[in-house]
C-alpha cells in the first residue's frame, strides 16, 4: 500500500489538504493511503514533508501554503521552496509544492479558485507521479500550468531533425 502524505499550514487561508485529498481519492479507488500533517506557515512545511518521507513511510508528499502578498512574505516563501528542495535531495523522494501566492488573484473569490484549482491539479500529479508516469511524459513540452489557464506548446517551424 502506498502512503501518500499530505502537509498544509495553519497560515493558508483555504483549506488546500481538504482539497488535495478529495482530489486524490475522487481520481483513485484505491492502492494508497494518506498521512496529513498541519503546521503553522510555509517554513515549516520543509520539516513537515521530511518527517512524512521517512518517519511516515510516504512515497511522495504535498506541500500546500498560501504565503501573503507582502515582499517579507515573498522571502519566506522562497526560503521554503529551498527547504523543500534540500528535503527532496536528502530523501531522494518528490515533494510537490504547492504555492499561492496572495497576490496572485484580485479578490477572494478568484484566489479560492486558484487555490482550490492549483491544489487539484498538482495532486492529480501525484498520483501520475505515483501509480502512472508515463502520462506524465506523454505531456512533456504542452505547456501545462497549474492553478490557471495552460501555456501550450510552443508553436515552430523547425522539423524533428532540427533544420
Amino acid at each position: 500500500m502506498k502512503k501518500i502524505g499530505i502537509a498544509d499550514t495553519t497560515f493558508s487561508r483555504f483549506d488546500m489538504g481538504a482539497a488535495a485529498i478529495d482530489e486524490i481519492k475522487s481520481n483513485r479507488a484505491g492502492g494508497f493511503i494518506i498521512v496529513r500533517r498541519t503546521v503553522p506557515g510555509v517554513k515549516d512545511l520543509p520539516v513537515a514533508c521530511k518527517k512524512l518521507l521517512e518517519e511516515e513511510g510516504c512515497e511522495i508528499a504535498m506541500a500546500l501554503g498560501m504565503p501573503g502578498g507582502a515582499e517579507k512574505d515573498k522571502m519566506c516563501a522562497h526560503e521554503a521552496s529551498q527547504g523543500l528542495i534540500q528535503a527532496q535531495l536528502m530523501t531522494n523522494r518528490h515533494i510537490i509544492e504547492v504555492f499561492v501566492h496572495a497576490d496572485e488573484a484580485s479578490d477572494e473569490g478568484e484566489l479560492a479558485f486558484l487555490a482550490d484549482r492549483r491544489t487539484r491539479e498538482h495532486a492529480l500529479n501525484v498520483l501520475a507521479l505515483l501509480f502512472n508516469p508515463e502520462k506524465l511524459t506523454a505531456m512533456a513540452g504542452t505547456g501545462q500550468r497549474q492553478g490557471f489557464g495552460d501555456a501550450g506548446p510552443i508553436k515552430t517551424s523547425r522539423h524533428a531533425d532540427g533544420h
